[in-house]
């Protein structure tokens, strides 16, 4: 980093332009790209000893464990660009067609959510008239539905202010159909049921995923640890982009300088920028805001949090087949087989994502214990009479801002009041939920946005993002 003296309001040796980026989750680490690929001199802060943010991993004795399931959409556009820029696509493959096996507990049945070929709406067609898990009525019922979600307009801020569940309600949507197949993938991409996720949050996943092109939703994931990807591959990139990257670094404040740059502090030095894109979460980020830098800065504490709760399981045996499945009846949501990721070479490793986890994020271990591995005795056969070598729990209290009515008139654009100054983070403005797609697409903003004001040609960012 640059020590505070007589040069630290100047431009850095070279003459270029300058950047700080604060923050190295997936927003930061795209801006940071995005700024050094256009040519400017960028440094990037982070607090954590690692890059990736809230999808990163660790070790565990001999295992490598990602925080949680991350998985992504064929139509995640900005994220497989990110996969492209960091050389990591091949370590994160998408399915050849969308195939979710569908497990009901109660009735001991396995439905499956699969596409064809057809154009939409017909490549659902055949996989919703066979869905097991709904009666003949229910399904035309969820059909109608679809064609009237289909013909919203994502651009009314009027859907912000609804809740989806009882747009649903209203659309002859039974409480089956809503926990077998809207909340089913609701739940997984918002992060919040039906009933408490806006309208036109949910409108956007369903339109984008399943209603837009025949292979959208179709399920991509990584076969390597996430830190693999977003911290060490990310690191490659910014090392080979010129990026200087600090980790271990907290930014205590930023502020104009008497030139009208930008004066970035942390603990014992200064950093002078033209540019600085906070990619950090809404609560730091109007911590560290000047006054002035948005009309209502108080708006971004209103923006609320959501938890994630994930289970993970080493049984001494394998038990599932599948690479995942999805539960209904049960209080298990989605289940991935993690084992050749994490460097497992006897037995199964299993990653229990649970969304929307408000009454358990405090549970004790031993008490999801003692309800969830019955549960995956009673999913997976296999499962009884193997030997549980692990049991233990990651939580993520924050995981996402909670997708509620009324969140989008909250989020922030990448723009601020302050020339030179950005935000990023999938909590903005960006269309999306706080998903890996969403982070991405808020760092290609805040750095499009960015290169406009400084009358720099945009290089090689993911256009449709921004």
């Amino acid at each position: 980093m640059r020590p505070d003296g007589p040069g630290a309001d100047t431009a850095d040796a070279t003459g270029r332009q300058t950047a700080v980026v604060v923050g190295g989750g997936l927003a930061g680490t795209t801006a940071a790209l995005a700024l050094a690929d256009a040519g400017l001199d960028v440094t990037l802060l982070e607090g954590r000893p690692r890059l990736g943010g809230l999808a990163f991993s660790f070790k565990r004795g001999d295992l490598t464990i990602d925080n949680g399931q991350h998985v992504y959409l064929r139509c995640c556009a900005a994220y497989r660009w990110f996969l492209d820029r960091i050389d990591g696509a091949a370590l994160s493959p998408l399915q050849e067609r969308l195939d979710v096996p569908v497990l009901d507990a109660d009735r001991n049945r396995l439905g499956r959510l699969r596409r064809t070929a057809l154009p939409v709406p017909l490549h659902l067609a055949a996989s919703l008239a066979t869905y097991p898990h709904l009666s003949l009525a229910e399904r035309a019922n969820v059909g109608r539905a679809a064609l009237a979600l289909k013909g919203l307009d994502l651009g009314d801020p009027a859907l912000d202010e609804r809740d989806f569940g009882s747009w649903l309600a209203e659309h002859g949507q039974s409480r089956r159909a809503v926990e077998a197949l809207w909340d089913l993938v609701g739940v997984a991409t918002l992060n919040a049921v039906a009933g408490e996720s806006s309208l036109g949050l949910a409108a956007m996943v369903f339109k984008t995923g399943l209603l837009s092109e025949p292979g959208a939703a179709d399920i991509g994931w990584a076969r390597v640890p996430l830190g693999e990807l977003h911290d060490t591959l990310a690191r490659k990139a910014l090392d080979s982009a010129g990026v200087r990257t600090e980790l271990r670094t907290r930014v205590t404040s930023i502020s104009r300088t008497e030139n009208g740059r930008w004066s970035v502090e942390v603990p014992g030095e200064r950093i002078a920028a033209d540019t600085v894109v906070l990619a950090v979460p809404q609560r730091e980020t109007y911590d560290l805001l000047p006054d002035g830098a948005l009309d209502d800065a108080e708006r971004l504490l209103a923006i609320g949090t959501a938890p994630i709760l994930n289970l993970h399981v080493v049984y001494d045996r394998k038990v599932l087949k599948r690479p995942f499945f999805t539960a209904l009846g049960s209080p298990v949501q989605w289940v991935f087989d993690r084992t050749e990721a994490s460097g497992l070479t006897e037995g199964q490793y299993l990653a229990v994502s649970q969304s929307a986890a408000q009454d358990e994020i405090d549970e004790p271990v031993a008490v999801l214990r003692e309800r969830y591995l019955p549960e995956f005795e009673r999913l997976l056969p296999a499962a009884r009479g193997a030997k549980v070598h692990d049991f233990f729990v990651t939580r993520e209290r924050t995981a996402t801002f909670a997708p509620a009515p009324g969140v989008g008139a909250l989020r922030p654009a990448a723009r601020t009041n302050a020339p030179g100054l950005y935000l990023a983070g999938a909590w903005t403005a960006t269309g999306w939920p706080a998903t890996m797609e969403g982070a991405v697409r808020s760092g290609v903003s805040a750095a499009d946005a960015a290169l406009a004001a400084l009358d720099r040609p945009r290089g090689h960012l993911f256009r449709e993002a921004a």
